[in-house]
């Protein structure tokens, strides 16, 4: 049910497309009249509650079907920056299919393990772009990018000064290279540290949503986006699988 998206019937909400730009839909009907896709050069960050694993589980699987389903026809590289949920999530999700082998869509999916700041500072700024051509992916997926940079042997300088050369290097990245970034934030600790890394994601991501939950409402909002109306929807989570799309 829709909570709260102002003029959505008056106002097209549609970038102008050009034959280069290629789209990823979540193909809900909750999230469809919000935010109907992401386009290659965006840089996309989704935070809040453990929800948004599932939902980038189901975006790591949708990149894989052809352009007319609103998928990429593409592999994806995806970067654990803390052991997360996500990817248990997308292995889940693709056990559930039906029509076809979860082997085969796992195969799309290069996995990365980047669990310290340091080693996921050099894996963005010097590694990804070779992983890029390689691959040929055009999804690039960090999971719980933050969590590397709240430790304690991360001093706050620091920190703050390795995350804001990430946050640079991405915006600059997806466009430079014509791929999607799409970085997840679990909750942490409310600090300021946290808050710091958050105000510079925020900054910087052309796109953020967020997911809240309470024993009482599911909300997913698009709080950040430089085309695209902001509102908020009513979000209740849709277990799919590829055979929905087949």
């Amino acid at each position: 049910m829709q909570k709260l998206v102002t003029l959505q019937k008056l106002m097209q909400q549609t970038r102008p497309q050009t034959t280069t730009k290629l789209r990823l839909t979540f193909d809900s009907p909750q999230l469809d009249e919000l935010f109907p896709a992401f386009q290659t050069g965006d840089f996309a960050v989704l935070y809040g509650s453990q929800t948004i694993t599932n939902i980038m589980a189901q975006l790591c699987l949708r990149a894989g079907l052809p352009i007319e389903q609103g998928g990429l026809e593409s592999s994806v590289v995806f970067i654990d920056a803390a052991n997360s949920s996500t990817l248990p999530a997308i292995y889940q999700a693709a056990e559930h299919q039906q029509q076809r082998e979860p082997k085969e869509a796992l195969e799309q999916i290069q996995t990365l393990r980047a669990y310290t700041a340091y080693r996921l500072h050099w894996l963005i700024i010097a590694e990804l772009e070779q992983i890029i051509k390689k691959s040929e992916a055009k999804l690039v997926v960090i999971s719980d990018l933050i969590c590397p940079f709240l430790t304690a042997n991360v001093d706050d300088h620091e920190a703050r000064a390795a995350y804001n050369q990430i946050i640079n290097h991405l915006s600059n990245f997806a466009k430079k290279q014509g791929i999607i970034i799409i970085a997840t934030n679990l909750p942490h600790e409310n600090n300021s540290r946290t808050r710091t890394l958050q105000e510079i994601t925020t900054a910087k991501a052309d796109i953020i949503l967020r997911h809240t939950k309470t024993p009482y409402t599911s909300d997913i909002e698009l709080e950040k986006h430089p085309t695209y109306m902001l509102g908020v929807m009513d979000y209740t989570p849709e277990i799919k699988t590829l055979s929905d799309y087949y």
